[in-house]
């Protein structure tokens, strides 16, 4: 059985969710030499402010506070966001600590990759991901590639020089083009490039000291022409070809940055695994930004209107139920599910309890089996309240 069905045939609450979450970090800081460990994790999924943005550096030097070892592993589960608060982030992060490690679980994108080659080690297993660096610039409501906006600048340069003409189809595209965005793009994108550049030249590369292949002592000159070439491909949005790529540990080997594969280490990989797992089930209530210790967190949760769960078509004030409108997927059979918030209530009319104990609920029409757990945590977690029979 995955980890994933195991964890789900448990029919955890959202407090036993994050008690068992942190007792896995507490297994991955120990495995990892009794390191610190923080975690920057956000859902990308729910439509909130779900980037790394400013209001994340409070929370973020916060969590930081509590923490006083010399090493640190991080923890980062991110769409990506600021360049800028990042490069804020990793300052107050390498003022604090002689050796960082990342930790990538799952995806990390666009800034979270930037904020990435900040450690003095990256660790990677088989789901594990980054994404490009090619600054996304918006104007005019629309969003786009600051590399791809060049680039593209270039071909219609390249194409008037070589045919002598400007193609009229390009004129009305021009004129809504100022001096001050191609600026704009350019600054942007050397300014993803030189983060990268700098930060692997000196943490990633720190260590590095001699060729593997020779032998032959490693100069800075070589450790900074290094990072410049990673740095421009990582930046370079005509090979990735999307923002959204996923680039895998065998990518970045073949940029010949190394990454530390932590799935060949057993009782680590399940430590990763079993955290990762957790903290996707803890994004199935309507909580959207973790930053959190072994010992602390700071939560950031959607707000619903009313204050009432999302799924559900009834929750009077001061009522200790609520009422799930059920539509099964295979029959379009409707059902109305009692959930009693903490306290036992009688079963109101035309209603079916909630499954309490299994989660599993049978459809009256089809009898087919839907598994309810992720509703039950988007309600606990909002109301504060477990679900009872």
């Amino acid at each position: 059985m995955g980890v994933y069905s195991e964890y789900l045939t448990k029919s955890m609450n959202f407090d036993t969710l994050c008690v068992e979450r942190k007792k896995q970090l507490k297994r991955i800081s120990k495995i990892r030499g009794d390191r610190d460990i923080l975690v920057y994790a956000s859902d990308q999924m729910k439509n909130a402010p779900t980037q790394i943005d400013y209001s994340d550096l409070m929370p973020f030097y916060d969590q930081l506070a509590n923490l006083t070892g010399k090493h640190i592993d991080i923890i980062l589960e991110t769409p990506g966001g600021f360049a800028e608060v990042v490069e804020d982030m990793v300052k107050i992060l390498r003022a604090k600590y002689e050796k960082v490690g990342i930790i990538i679980p799952g995806y990390c994108k666009s800034a979270g990759t930037i904020f990435a080659m900040a450690g003095d080690e990256i660790l990677m297993g088989p789901m594990s991901a980054l994404g490009p660096i090619d600054a996304q610039i918006r104007s005019n409501s629309k969003g786009f590639s600051a590399e791809a906006f060049l680039e593209g600048l270039n071909k219609i340069k390249a194409e008037v020089i070589s045919s002598g003409k400007l193609n009229p189809a390009y004129i009305p595209i021009l004129q809504n083009i100022s001096p001050g965005e191609i600026q704009h793009c350019e600054n942007a994108q050397n300014f993803s490039q030189k983060l990268v550049s700098e930060w692997l030249a000196r943490y990633k590369f720190k260590f590095w000291e001699t060729h593997s292949s020779s032998g032959v002592p490693v100069t800075e000159d070589e450790k900074k022409s290094r990072a410049e070439e990673i740095a421009n491909i990582l930046c370079k949005q005509s090979k990735w070809l999307t923002h959204g790529r996923s680039i895998k540990r065998d990518d970045l080997e073949k940029m010949k940055l190394h990454i530390t594969d932590y799935s060949i280490d057993q009782e680590l990989n399940d430590a990763i695994v079993r955290y990762y797992t957790l903290l996707r089930m803890s994004f199935d209530t309507n909580l959207y930004k973790i930053l959190e210790t072994t010992d602390s967190q700071i939560y950031k949760f959607v707000a619903l209107p009313g204050n009432i769960p999302a799924p559900f078509m009834n929750q009077p004030q001061n009522e200790n139920t609520a009422t799930l409108d059920f539509e099964c997927p295979k029959c379009k059979t409707h059902s109305l599910i009692q959930m009693n918030l903490g306290k036992s209530i009688p079963l109101k009319p035309n209603h079916q309890p909630y499954p309490v104990g299994k989660d599993v609920f049978v459809c009256k029409n089809c009898k087919t089996e839907h598994n309810l757990s992720t509703l039950r945590l988007r309600v606990e977690a909002q109301t504060g309240k477990k679900i009872v029979k």
